[in-house]
């Protein structure tokens, strides 16, 4: 954050909100194509290999709802997420 900086809250919450996903590394499934139907706000999935719709383009990413819309991260090496769906740990 700047000193002289606008708005300084929005970028403090962005940085705690992206922190949040990758401290609490946990995400509902790491398998699915396409976006479930009904997705609900702080909803994490990892992509699979052949995404479509609102994720097409993003395999492997991790994607998280939140605000009405779909937004993406690309995991870096060294992060591990837990896979509720699987009980399973991936890195």
């Amino acid at each position: 954050i700047q000193g002289a900086q606008a708005q300084k809250h929005i970028t403090h919450n962005e940085a705690l909100r992206l922190l949040d996903l990758v401290v609490q590394g946990v995400v509902l499934t790491r398998d699915l194509n396409a976006p479930p139907p009904a997705p609900v706000a702080g909803d994490r999935h990892i992509v699979g290999p052949a995404p479509t719709g609102a994720w097409a383009g993003q395999a492997g990413r991790i994607a998280f709802f939140e605000a009405g819309t779909w937004q993406f991260l690309q995991a870096l090496p060294g992060w591990s997420f837990h896979i509720l769906a699987e009980d399973a740990t991936a890195s």
